[in-house]
Formats: structure tokens, C-alpha cells, sequence
């Protein structure tokens, strides 16, 4: 009872400096999280331990591999590659009824997914959509939401970091499962394409309530200009797409018959920075203007990038050494000892663990909360009879992407209410119908309701 007690006080003081430090004081977050460390540290009387939590952090290969995506990402929107693909959508889509709405969703989920960021797509993405939304008769407060909530999406769909952080817990939870990169990322699309349906269906919903018309005529681009200048940017989902699915498709049998099982598996992770590698390398290679991929105009590129980067980075940095601080004091296993003695069952569970993630969201970012409770979230399901695979599969969706949606805080709603110029509260009271209906399919999804392709 004393460890569910310290656990709780402990996740109190963690949201409350959280909270003042970001809210308050009005520093970023990755400050936040490192002053939390900071205070926790001294309470608990850790100061000769923090070198561990710091050498634990270092070792955490993730860190790179998300280092290399956020430099894809900035190199595919400084060199304009993706312009052609976005136009490509536009044209398609554009004539439909509130076309721009399913343009957006289209386009933010997938940027979202190559940066993994929900407020950094919103600023990229949201400055073409949000204005032909508007203009096609979306209320500012609507127009401000659908960006958002689609681009928090990219959290959940690979090859988002997030996912790979998810990714790690669960083959550190169950190594007997052999699980390769490939396989955990079919399950993650297998998830995310019914949030993307449901995206779908909310802009085909509120078009009809607020009568939304089709993007004017001048403002749709010939296809046949777009695709012969965009074409090849199209391609990209493609390379990233492949390799997992080969891995997915054939780690069992053809590589492990001629790598080796240690082969394979080598392989397999290594397939995380050989995408990022093979996508830039592509963007170089298809770019018409050779000077915007000199080494000078890259280095460039990713110098003006550093401020992007760094709080990316920083942020889950500090959250990995936060989380090496609560595995020594054993807050995992009392949040779960806390949460186990309600004895809430499956469907109890399925109801109040997304609940909890998208309070904890206000205060955490949603990466930093894999890493944190990730690991007992995953246990908790376990013990009831949820497919660890499948929760390990949602955790970016029930942390990062509710974190993304849920005000006061939201960042990447924030970003969407300033981009559209709309109404705090009219885009609040807006946002309750995208928190509510995604919080009723995180439930669904986690209930086993829906058949999910990679299970």
C-alpha cells in the first residue's frame, strides 16, 4: 500500500512542476520535464545515481533513429519534394463536397507520420489546408480542428518515432515473440487506418451540418500539370513502405535462412535508419535544382532545422532519463499495483487506462508517456486478456495522440486554433466531438471489436 501511495505523490509533484514550469512560467516543455527530473531527483535523494539515468538514456538507440527521421522530415520540406505529391491529392479531391477537409486528412496524416510531430504538421502542412478549407466554406474553429486531429495521427502511423519507442518496450517485454520492426509496424497501420476512417467520417458529418462546398474551381490544380511536376514524390510512401513489408513478409524464412536468426534480427532494426538513409538519398537524386541538395544547402537546411530538432530530441531525452529515474523508485509497478487493486477487468480497464493517458497528456508529452508507463500499461492489459501486441500497438495512439487533442495545453491544437485565426472557445467546444468520438474508438480497438491486419 506504501508503494501505490509514493506513486501516486510522486506522479502528483511530477504533473504539478510539469504544470507551473510549462503553463505558468510558460517554458517549453522539454525544460519542464528536465526540472521535474530535477525535483524528483532531490526529494528521493538520487543525486549519486543520476550518471546511471544518464548512461541509460545514451544507450537508448532510439534516440538515433529519431534524430535520422526528424532530419528526413526537414529535407524533404526544404527541398519541396513533398509540394508535388500535396498538389497531386488536391487535384483529386478538391471537386468533392468539403474536398479540402479529406485533402487535409490525407496530407497531415501522412506528414504526419514522416515527422511524427502533431504540432510541427500542423505549422507545415496546416498553411495550405487550413486556408483552402476556409475558403471552401469550413468555419475557422472546424477547419482548425481537422488539421489538428489529423495530424495528430501521424503519431500512430509508421514510420513515426513514437511507434518505434512502442515498438522497443514491447520486444523488451516479450523477447520470445521474436517480433522484427516490420511485423509491429503492420500492426500499428493495421490500427491506424480505422482512426483514419473515422477522420474521414467526422469531415463528411460536419460538411453536412455546416453545408461545406467543394474548393473553387480556380483554386484546383490540373492533374496532368501536378502529376508530370509531383509524381515522383509520390514514390515515397512506397520506399518506406517496402522494406518493412519484406521484412514482414519473409524475416522468418528467407533472411533468417541466410543472415541467421541474430542476422535477421540485426537487420531488422537496422531497417530504421537505412529508410531515412534511402529517402534522403532519393529526394537528392529527384530534385531538379541540384543546388538545393549541395552539402553547403543541407548543412544549411538542418542549422536552420536545430531548433526543431533539439526540443524533439530533448523531450524524450529527459523523458528517458525521468523514466530510468521512476524504474528505480519502482513507480511502474506501483502505478500497476494501484491500478490492479480496483480490479476493473477488461472492459473496465479498456474504459479508464485511456482516460488516465489523456489526463496525463495535459502535463506529458506524448512520447515521454510511452516511455514512462508504457511498459505497465502493456502489463496491465496483459493481465486481462488484451493481446500485449495490439496495446503496444495503441500506445502512441492512446498517449500521443490524445496529449496532442486534449486542451488546455495541446500543442498541436494550439497551433491549429492560431494558424485558422479561429475562436479559443468556439474551436474547444468544437474539439469535445474529435476527443469524444477518439476516445470511443481507442476503446473499441482495445476491446478486440475490430479486426486489426497484422494480428
Amino acid at each position: 500500500m506504501v508503494i501505490v501511495q509514493t506513486t501516486f505523490v510522486t506522479l502528483g509533484i511530477m504533473l504539478a512542476v510539469i504544470l507551473i514550469w510549462f503553463a505558468v512560467i510558460r517554458r517549453p516543455i522539454y525544460e519542464a520535464i528536465f526540472v521535474s527530473f530535477v525535483v524528483l531527483v532531490t526529494i528521493n535523494g538520487r543525486w549519486g545515481k543520476v550518471w546511471d539515468y544518464f548512461t541509460t538514456t545514451l544507450n537508448t538507440s532510439t534516440l538515433y533513429s529519431m534524430t535520422a527521421f526528424v532530419l528526413m522530415s526537414i529535407l524533404l520540406t526544404k527541398t519541396g519534394v513533398i509540394d508535388g505529391a500535396i498538389g497531386i491529392i488536391l487535384a483529386l479531391l478538391g471537386r468533392v463536397t468539403g474536398g479540402a477537409g479529406y485533402v487535409a486528412v490525407a496530407v497531415s496524416g501522412f506528414m504526419g507520420a514522416l515527422s511524427g510531430s502533431g504540432p510541427g504538421n500542423v505549422m507545415a502542412t496546416g498553411t495550405i489546408t487550413i486556408p483552402a478549407m476556409k475558403k471552401s466554406g469550413f468555419p475557422s474553429e472546424l477547419a482548425a480542428n481537422i488539421e489538428s486531429a489529423s495530424s495528430c495521427l501521424g503519431n500512430m502511423i509508421p514510420p513515426s518515432s513514437t511507434i518505434v519507442v512502442a515498438c522497443g518496450l514491447f520486444q523488451e517485454l516479450h523477447p520470445e515473440m521474436n517480433l522484427s520492426i516490420g511485423q509491429f509496424w503492420m500492426v500499428c497501420w493495421g490500427c491506424s487506418i480505422w482512426f483514419i476512417l473515422l477522420r474521414f467520417l467526422m469531415v463528411f458529418i460536419f460538411c453536412k451540418i455546416y453545408k461545406v462546398a467543394p474548393v473553387p474551381k480556380e483554386d484546383i490544380p490540373k492533374l496532368r500539370d501536378v502529376f508530370r511536376e509531383g509524381w515522383r514524390g509520390l514514390l515515397l510512401p512506397v520506399i518506406i513502405f517496402i522494406p518493412f513489408l519484406l521484412d514482414y513478409l519473409f524475416k522468418s524464412t528467407f533472411f533468417t535462412a541466410r543472415l541467421g536468426e541474430t542476422g535477421a534480427k540485426h537487420m531488422s532494426s537496422s531497417i530504421l535508419f537505412f529508410v531515412a538513409g534511402v529517402v534522403a538519398i532519393y529526394t537528392m537524386f529527384i530534385v531538379r535544382d541540384k543546388k538545393m541538395v549541395s552539402p553547403r544547402a543541407i548543412a544549411g537546411y538542418f542549422s536552420a532545422g536545430v531548433k526543431s530538432i533539439v526540443p524533439t530530441i530533448a523531450v524524450c531525452f529527459f523523458g528517458y532519463m525521468l523514466g530510468a529515474l521512476f524504474n528505480d523508485l519502482d513507480i511502474g509497478p506501483g502505478l500497476q499495483a494501484g491500478i490492479a487493486s480496483l480490479s476493473l477487468g477488461k472492459l473496465g480497464l479498456c474504459v479508464v487506462i485511456p482516460l488516465i493517458t489523456a489526463v496525463l497528456g495535459i502535463a506529458i508529452v506524448g512520447s515521454s508517456m510511452v516511455v514512462l508507463f508504457g511498459s505497465v500499461i502493456i502489463a496491465l492489459f496483459t493481465a486481462v486478456g488484451v493481446n500485449p501486441l495490439l496495446v503496444a500497438a495503441m500506445l502512441p495512439c492512446i498517449c500521443a495522440v490524445m496529449s496532442n487533442m486534449v486542451p488546455p495545453i495541446a500543442p498541436a491544437f494550439l497551433a491549429g486554433v492560431s494558424l485558422a485565426n479561429a475562436d479559443f472557445g468556439k474551436a474547444a467546444k468544437n474539439d469535445i466531438w474529435w476527443i469524444v468520438t477518439q476516445y470511443i474508438l481507442e476503446v473499441i480497438v482495445l476491446m478486440g471489436f475490430l479486426p486489426v491486419f497484422g494480428l
